[in-house]
């Protein structure tokens, strides 16, 4: 698979989103040096980061989907963990710097120029990194197959990010913070213009900081357990358990373990069968179920093993099971 073709699946919200603030960061930064506004500045540093690292677990996300070979044989699923915790790295460094420069700003309180320019640019921030918070929300909906429409999107977003890939979550995290800081720092400019309350500009560029710290903090951790190597969330399990009980000579699964690698999943279970049927039939409906959960397009690939019947149901789907490792 070529270079280009590997680009071409990159997570698109990531794509998107390194695009769009790569775009805000340039015009955040022309304010900021003419306004000397802290709080843009703050924000300029957040568009910074947000492009660096979406551009990061774009490339990731893409490197990802490599085939297997014969020296990775489980594939190349934990990079995009991987980039994404280069990613955090980049997200601390602006966050330090963010509370570093509102510090400056509280202690030496200075009035900043050029109002309305920040204004209108913080209103075109809003604006953009809000597309691109919706865009990642459908990506959520995408991946986890849930359906929702007008705003029901985002109480379902918010439900299913955790079953959503490693670089969709980032941008949803990411936008958050970005959407979220921009109305901050427009509040914060606007506020400190209209009361002389210079210093409550700094106050908003830490603020921004601290938030970009939580966010750095949540990121890192679910992208170090996906580097170790974590199970899959219940959902998934339910979702592989019922493609498994949906053949009908399946009556029981004995075990079951589900390993997550970046968003895809690598399936072991051993089943039990009907009682009476032959060698030659075993093999063809374990190879029958192994084809079934490979049709699943987040299932990586399926090892799957025959054990007598014990006459004692193990898994029942919704239920906490003990084949479950």
């Amino acid at each position: 698979m070529s270079f280009i073709e590997l680009l071409k699946k990159g997570n698109t919200s990531s794509g998107i989103a390194a695009l769009g603030n790569t775009f805000l960061a340039i015009v955040k930064g022309i304010a900021a040096f003419i306004s000397g506004s802290g709080a843009m500045f703050a924000t300029t540093l957040h568009s910074v980061a947000d492009a660096t690292n979406q551009g990061f677990v774009y490339f990731g996300s893409a490197l990802a989907e490599k085939e297997p070979t014969k020296r990775f044989p489980a594939g190349f699923g934990r990079v995009v963990n991987l980039f994404v915790l280069i990613a955090v790295i980049v997200i601390s460094i602006m966050a330090y710097e963010t509370i570093h420069k509102g510090w400056e700003l509280i202690q030496h309180p200075k009035a900043s120029t050029n109002l309305w320019l920040n204004i209108g640019i913080l209103l075109l921030a809003v604006v953009i990194d809000g597309l691109v918070l919706i865009k990642a929300m459908k990506e959520i909906l995408h991946e986890t197959r849930a359906k929702a429409t007008g705003l029901s999107l985002i109480p379902s977003a918010f439900k299913n990010v955790n079953l959503a890939s490693p670089p969709t979550r980032l941008v949803f995290y990411e936008d958050i913070i970005a959407t979220f800081g921009a109305l901050l720092a427009l509040f914060s400019i606007i506020i400190a213009n209209s009361t002389g309350l210079y210093y409550l500009d700094g106050v908003g560029t830490m603020l921004i900081g601290i938030l970009l710290i939580i966010i750095a903090v949540k990121i890192g951790y679910e992208n170090t357990i996906g580097l170790i190597g974590v199970t899959a969330p219940k959902e998934v399990v339910d979702r592989v358990a019922s493609i498994i009980f949906s053949d009908s000579d399946v009556i029981d699964i004995k075990k079951l373990r589900i390993l997550q690698e970046g968003r895809r999943y690598h399936v072991e279970s051993y089943l039990e069968l009907k009682k009476g049927l032959t060698l030659a039939d075993a093999d063809d409906i374990k190879f029958r179920v192994r084809d079934s959960l490979l049709n699943d397009p987040d299932i990586a690939d399926v090892t799957l093993g025959i054990i007598e019947a014990d006459d004692v149901q193990n898994w029942v789907i919704g239920e906490p099971n003990q084949g479950t490792t």
